[in-house]
């Protein structure tokens, strides 16, 4: 995990019997650590154990849905796209299943970022940041190109070895190998993503055919381009320099917060174990660094807590396999909260408290913002209206004594059926309302499903009752009717005038 320079230093062959000592050192050590530093290359070796198992298993099932969403179909009815998952932005729409929003709705998409926000404030409460160490894409994508490169070039040593070997034949068809799996890997990833944005077996035949639209090839060149480089080469970078949750995190923390942590009253003092050697008066820590061998990052678990830990846990399945081959109990290197990571001994730990003022409060703010969601969404109407008053004149003085404004009159049928709607005007008792384009006293109009309709209308307030005029803006109100619900959407507005 250090660069070639250091590969060859002299180090104890064992640990302990039977255990190997490994030539590493921290990476991102919070000794050295540097923010104008060249990149060091960083050679994780492969763990096994519970927390690998759940991150192959996170891997595949993230990576299942981002992979095979687009193309799951749903039967919308007729003049509708059966596409389950779309972000139909050319018609204005999002489509999740049988929920569909419009673009007056994009609300319950807040919603929806805000309590995602609180979730990951209460899970890194509770668990540091386990968002970060498995399901983040960065960390998702990076693991999956770290795989591809293990299967081409072999584990931590034969990479290491490969690297600092000339160009041979061998390491030429290695390294393409490997470059050229990453690059399928970004060109389906980058692939994908507009499948979200058009409907996903039309899209992925015109892109074939040179046929989709120039954006679909630029966004599908750039997502390649940012897989590819943060998956494959910049990887731990990008957690430590680009991404600002590191920086974050520790305002979500308290001293009850579980982080993968080195439990130094057991380790210390550590030291090579020989054979027959007793256990007593030092720690079980046998200093053989499986724990910096694995990790992604670099660092040293046992320097405590540090940024650069993105609490993936491979530490922990590297010690505790230690742990077993050298009869010491597991646990060495656990999840722990800060309160018991300053223990003196096993006996001064103290219970894990999980309900604790913060984690009620985050608790309590998600629960609040989904019921409000919940609330909008049963509340929310079939048909929106929206009303423009004319700014340039705000009215026009009529050659009878009259006064007329003028509107523009929106109405969103979100219905998959076309509606026939009744207009009228409140508020001003006398007052006269005509649609542009209908005969004189029609007040009905006609929206196609699925359809915003815009239509002029004219207010005529005559001399005779401009006595009804409260001023300069008197309150006025469009009731807009379904003739076949007899539902209403109201929406005020305000009829302007020189006065009474």
């Amino acid at each position: 995990m250090e660069p070639a320079s250091r590969f060859n230093r002299t180090e104890p062959v064992e640990a302990a019997p039977g255990v190997a000592r490994i030539d590493v050192d921290a990476v991102s050590s919070k000794a050295a650590r540097s923010y104008y530093a060249a990149r060091q290359p960083i050679y994780p070796k492969r763990a096994e154990g519970t927390f690998r198992t759940v991150k192959w298993v996170v891997m595949a099932v993230t990576l299942g849905i981002y992979y095979l969403l687009p193309w799951i179909r749903w039967n919308r009815g007729p003049g509708l796209p059966d596409q389950a998952f779309l972000l139909d932005f050319a018609h204005q729409r999002l489509f999740f299943g049988p929920i569909e929003i419009w673009p007056q709705e994009l609300y319950f998409i807040t919603g929806i970022l805000i309590a995602s926000a609180l979730g990951l404030f209460l899970v890194t409460s509770l668990a540091g940041r386990m968002w970060c160490g498995y399901t983040c894409p960065q960390t998702v994508w990076t693991d999956l190109m770290i795989a591809v490169e293990r299967f081409w070039q072999g584990d931590r040593n034969a990479r290491m070895r490969l690297d600092k070997s000339p160009w041979t034949f061998e390491k030429i068809w290695k390294k393409a190998a490997t470059h050229t799996t990453w690059l399928a890997i970004s060109l389906a990833t980058g692939g994908v993503f507009v499948f979200y944005f058009r409907d996903a077996p039309t899209l992925a035949r015109e892109l074939l055919t040179g046929e989709a639209p120039i954006v679909a090839y630029v966004f599908m060149a750039l997502f390649t381009a940012t897989t590819y480089v943060l998956g494959g080469f910049a990887r731990e970078q990008v957690c430590i320099y680009m991404c600002p949750w590191p920086r974050i995190q520790a305002a979500m923390f308290d001293a009850d917060s579980l982080l993968v942590s080195y439990r130094g009253y057991r380790g210390e003092p550590r030291a090579p174990h020989k054979k027959g050697q007793p256990w007593l008066n030092r720690g079980d820590c046998i200093d053989c660094k499986a724990c910096v061998a694995v990790c992604p990052m670099g660092i040293d678990i046992r320097d405590g807590a540090q940024m650069e830990c993105i609490q993936c846990a491979l530490c922990i399945d590297a010690c505790d396999d230690i742990m077993g081959k050298v009869g010491r109990p597991k646990g060495l290197i656990a999840y722990e909260t800060f309160r018991n990571m300053e223990a003196a001994s096993e006996a001064d730990r103290k219970p894990v408290r999980l309900v604790r003022p913060r984690t009620v409060l985050y608790s309590v703010l998600i629960t609040v913002v989904l019921a409000i969601m919940g609330w909008a969404w049963i509340a929310r109407s079939p048909v929106e209206i929206s009303v423009i008053e004319d700014r340039n004149p705000l009215f026009v003085r009529l050659s009878d004594g009259g006064i007329r404004n003028g509107y523009t009159l929106k109405v969103l049928n979100k219905t998959h059926q076309a509606q026939r709607f009744a207009v009228r005007a409140d508020g001003i008792a006398a007052s006269e309302l005509a649609i542009v384009g209908h005969d004189n006293g029609d007040a009905e109009i006609a929206v196609e499903a699925d359809v915003v309709r815009a239509v002029k209308i004219y207010i005529t307030v005559p001399a005779t009752a401009r006595a009804d005029l409260t001023g300069v803006s008197t309150p006025l109100r469009f009731v807009v009717t379904n003739l076949a619900t007899g539902n209403e959407v109201i929406r005020d507005t305000a009829f302007r005038s020189p006065g009474p």
